[in-house]
């Protein structure tokens, strides 16, 4: 194998992480000693090396304290190597708990705006490739189940749509439990009260259940699945670009978002 064609499968095997959910760094030595040495790391090294143990170490170290956001650009590991890190995000996440009618609409929109999709629910009859043929993936599991199989990443939104609390409620625990810029659960506002009210009780933190948006969704006056998914798509928006959902009109400043 040439060092281009290494250096091609690196770059294949860190769009097939991201594609997974997962994100993949490549470190290329530019200056020092190995220049053009190229190494592939995610929590761990996964391919290739920078020339050495010490340097592999470090940009695995690297990649690990950035919380979950690494960055592009360059890094000095040493006074004498410099290392571009190229770093290959996944695909926004959207986890839907309940495979009900709003889910299936939610299923369409979301992937339309380059989301990745799972499904999850309990329910057999539900949880279908007849009913959801092109979501990314359909887990037929309990919540508690359902997250050992999920990779959550601080971009994974979770809305959590079957209206049952033995469903809801574990997925809404199991949401905490992880770093999700954002978790809304359907339910009436009498829902959303008593469901606070249970939380509280046993013992969940105030901030953590400041974390959950119930009833899910922006107010446009929706009723119909569709409508309901774009409610629902308006709100994990408006919470990703840090704004308030209320109408351009009404607002000064900048009118795009931004992640």
């Amino acid at each position: 194998m040439t060092e281009s064609q290494g250096a091609g499968a690196i770059y294949d095997q860190a769009r097939s992480l991201a594609d997974d959910g997962q994100i993949a760094v490549v470190g290329t030595v530019v200056s020092g000693e190995g220049v053009g040495r190229k190494a592939l790391v995610t929590d761990t090294l996964v391919a290739g090396s920078l020339g050495s143990e010490a340097l592999d170490r470090q940009l695995v170290e690297v990649v690990a304290s950035s919380g979950g956001n690494p960055v592009s650009g360059v890094l000095e590991l040493d006074p004498e190597t410099r290392v571009f890190i190229d770093v290959f995000q996944p695909r926004p996440q959207l986890v839907i708990f309940g495979a009900v009618h709003a889910a299936q609409a939610l299923d369409w929109f979301a992937r339309k705006l380059g989301y990745r999709v799972v499904v999850v629910d309990a329910r057999r009859a539900l949880a279908t490739r007849e009913r959801f043929p092109d979501t990314d993936q359909l887990i037929t599991a309990w919540p508690d189940d359902a997250y050992q199989q999920l990779n959550i990443l601080p971009s994974t939104a979770i809305a959590i749509l079957s209206h049952d609390p033995k469903f809801d409620e574990p997925a809404i625990r199991g949401a905490l439990n992880t770093p999700a810029r954002y978790i809304g659960a359907v339910g009436s506002r009498k829902t959303a009260r008593e469901r606070i009210e249970r939380l509280r009780e046993s013992g969940v933190p105030e901030d953590q259940i400041a974390r959950i948006h119930g009833p899910i969704g922006l107010d446009i006056g929706g009723g119909s699945p569709e409508e309901m998914a774009i409610s629902i798509l308006a709100e994990i928006l408006s919470v990703v670009h840090g704004r308030g959902g209320k109408s351009l009109s009404t607002i000064d400043g900048a009118i795009h978002g931004r992640t």
